[in-house]
């Protein structure tokens, strides 16, 4: 089985790659469809962008399509940057510009007060109209500096009290341990091993 991962950003589809690594389907990317629609995440959640984003790309090709949109929520920023977390320093903003508002906003912030989660919600449409939906969410709060190299995004302030470090400190394979897109895949990984085996064409 082929599915087409709705990303075009390179740590994102690696930790889908690895999470569903093992299972009997090929994953392909917007690189092998460059002719893809752009899909404007305009959605009020997660979920809404996620489903959207899935659809709009498996009716484009005629193949089943995965999308995940995920972000960070502060609780001393009453749920912020939410849904615009990969754009919350402005359109186009790279990840150290979204880093740095973060911490801005926190100054003086005491570290009890810096509880936050990263919250991912990922949909897999398929051709014959189904679209399914998993969310995965993991607890943490947010570091006065950045710390480790690995990972992207918000992921060098993110710290884990089940790893004891950052998300950016270990990695890749450690993080899908406890990260939000891990549980995500984990629920997707039960989905895909029922469909893989439901004979071309059945119902659900």
């Amino acid at each position: 089985m082929k599915i087409i991962v709705a990303t075009r950003n390179p740590g994102k589809l690696r930790e889908i790659r690895l999470g569903l690594e093992g299972l009997a389907v090929e994953l392909l990317s917007l690189a092998d469809f460059p002719a893809a629609p752009e899909v404007e995440e305009d959605g009020d959640s997660f979920a809404a962008n996620a489903v959207k984003k899935a659809r709009a790309l498996c009716a484009d090709t005629g193949i089943p399509a995965l999308a995940d949109d995920s972000g960070l929520e502060v609780d001393a920023l009453q749920g912020a940057p939410g849904i615009r977390s990969a754009r919350f320093a402005g359109e186009g903003a790279t990840d150290a510009e979204n880093n740095a508002k973060l911490l801005s906003l926190l100054h003086g912030v005491r570290p009890e007060k810096r509880t936050a989660r990263f919250r991912c919600v990922i949909a897999l449409a398929w051709p014959d109209g189904r679209v399914d939906t998993v969310e995965g969410i993991v607890e943490g709060r947010i570091l006065e500096v950045p710390r480790g190299d690995q990972g992207f995004g918000y992921d060098p302030l993110f710290y884990s009290s089940e790893l004891n470090a950052s998300f950016a400190e270990v990695v890749t394979e450690v993080k899908l341990r406890a990260s939000h897109r891990g549980k995500a895949l984990a629920r997707i990984r039960q989905i895909l091993q029922f469909d893989v085996k439901r004979p071309e064409g059945s119902g659900t």
